[in-house]
């Protein structure tokens, strides 16, 4: 028996499993490695060493945010040889999950597309390259909160037409400068996760000329600042993330126009990661 952990900022998704077959599943709060207090990340191993199997477990794969530190990999992995009782485990890093979840053992490029914007080049077995994503403020072109932000900056300037902007007054009532501009700088939770929860209202209106480019341009972003860095001519890549998969009728065309070869769209990487360590 296996244990296999996709760790998100929202939700951690684990898989007891056997054969590469999932026979147990408990999902809990996500984690951020680098962020969180630990107390906070202890609490959820705990939580789901109490709901899952016990083991022996032949290996743990835990994928995370935040294992930006080899003091951090350790005492992650100290933490869940002691909540599981196993002494094989490994800790990585969600991109490592993307890699694993949309090239397996082949090489390619991988885009994480959601909240935030992220990629790599993979040889099949590991990153060979990677460009930093520099985070909402500047980087994650393509992102959902650089979408966002891209909008509310045009939006509180009056630069967002008159008919989508009085629907979005319509759809979000009490949006005045002075409520943006504390949601931005002085929001106690995710700033980023706020300016992206209005990708689906920018979205709904891709078909208006101002929201096509404000949206095509921020994807060409990603792929002029981020894509092209890498081997795309032998590279196929795989998007990874709910946001990037709902954009799928939209980056493949962009992606063809700018000969980029897509392997897949895979909303989550946890099916993919099952089937790996299988």
């Amino acid at each position: 028996m296996i244990l296999v952990c996709e760790s998100g900022a929202t939700k951690g998704d684990w898989r007891a499993c056997e054969g590469g077959q999932c026979i147990c599943r408990v999902l809990t709060k996500g984690t951020n490695v680098s962020t969180m207090e630990r107390t906070a990340i202890e609490s959820i191993i705990s939580e789901a060493a109490s709901s899952l199997p016990d083991g022996p477990y032949e290996s743990i794969h835990f994928y995370t945010a935040g294992v930006i530190t080899p003091e951090i990999e350790k005492w992650v992995l100290d933490t869940l040889k002691k909540a599981f009782n196993s002494a094989n485990a490994e800790v990585q890093t969600d991109l490592v999950a993307a890699a694993r979840a949309a090239c397996g053992h082949s090489k390619g490029i991988a885009v994480i597309l959601g909240t935030g914007s992220n990629s790599c080049q993979w040889d099949g077995e590991k990153i060979v390259k990677h460009i930093k994503s520099g985070g909402f403020i500047i980087g994650d072109d393509g992102s959902a909160s650089v979408i966002g932000k891209l909008f509310i900056s045009d939006y509180i300037k009056g630069l967002v037409p008159k008919e989508i902007a009085d629907e979005f007054d319509r759809e979000f009532p009490g949006m005045d400068y002075p409520t943006v501009v504390s949601k931005v700088y002085h929001n106690p939770g995710s700033p980023s996760a706020w300016l992206g929860s209005f990708c689906p209202f920018i979205l709904s209106h891709y078909d208006h000329p101002y929201i096509k480019k404000l949206v095509d341009g921020s994807l060409q972003a990603f792929i002029d600042r981020s894509l092209k860095q890498y081997d795309c001519e032998d590279s196929p890549v795989g998007i990874i993330g709910g946001f990037g998969k709902a954009l799928e009728g939209i980056l493949r065309p962009l992606m063809e126009k700018n000969g980029i070869r897509i392997r897949a769209f895979i909303p989550s990487p946890i099916d993919e990661l099952v089937k790996y360590h299988g």
